[in-house]
């Protein structure tokens, strides 16, 4: 058991301690705070890749995402094929006086569409100001900062080396497609120096001259005939 008062002590301690230092006010809003990357301030929204899969809406748990969508008609891309139907987005906003920066919309998202941004200031006079619509939410996305870059000891992420194999092995068909084609190419040219016969053209049959023929003694000609 401790000396009683002890705790007591301590704490004028580290009181009397911290009451010795200088202090260091920030300036705000002079001087801005210099915040963390990973700072939760507002989430910005990249349309682009929202596919209205409603997951992030389903999955807040203070329903402060309002989506509105409809389906439209695709054409087929080829001809005899299917039409397909999409979602095209509505509405997408956000209600940040419900919101309690729990993250979960965006660590749901499978398509990237949602991302947080470390601005801070949007504070407003009127509550229903603080539900930012899809354009509000798409003008945050210039505030999101980059992601850092990858440890270079680290493994190649899943992504990246499927797409490497993929473009390796299409550019090796490529690459025997083309040698294929000039095989082809020295065989069709080597059979056109050759002749249609694969021999020279002067080197054609040769009429046999008379002294190639035999001589005949009997007095008759070639045929048999008497002369």
């Amino acid at each position: 058991m401790g000396i009683p008062g002890s705790g007591l002590a301590k704490g004028l301690a580290v009181t009397l301690r911290t009451m010795t230092r200088k202090s260091h006010t920030a300036q705000y809003p002079d001087a801005q705070p210099e915040l963390p990357p990973r700072t939760r301030g507002v989430i910005g929204l990249f349309e682009e890749n929202c596919t209205v899969c409603m997951l992030c809406a389903r999955e807040c748990p203070d329903w402060c995402i309002y989506i509105d969508s409809h389906k439209e008609t695709v054409p087929p891309a080829a001809p005899g094929g299917r039409e397909r139907s999409r979602n095209v987005l509505d509405r997408f906003a956000i209600d940040f006086a419900l919101c309690m920066y729990c993250g979960i919309c965006i660590e749901v998202c499978p398509f990237d569409a949602l991302f947080w941004s470390p601005e801070f200031e949007y504070a407003e006079e009127d509550i229903r100001d603080l539900t930012h619509e899809r354009d509000k939410l798409r003008e945050w996305m210039w505030t999101v900062p980059a992601p850092p870059a990858l440890d270079p000891r680290a493994e190649e992420p899943k992504e990246i080396g499927a797409a490497r194999k993929a473009a390796d092995k299409l550019a090796a068909a490529e690459a025997a497609a083309a040698a294929e084609a000039t095989q082809a190419e020295t065989e069709r040219a080597s059979d056109t120096s050759d002749g249609p016969n694969g021999t020279n053209a002067s080197d054609g049959p040769s009429a046999s001259s008379g002294a190639d023929r035999p001589n005949r003694t009997d007095g008759s000609d070639g045929n048999g005939a008497a002369t």
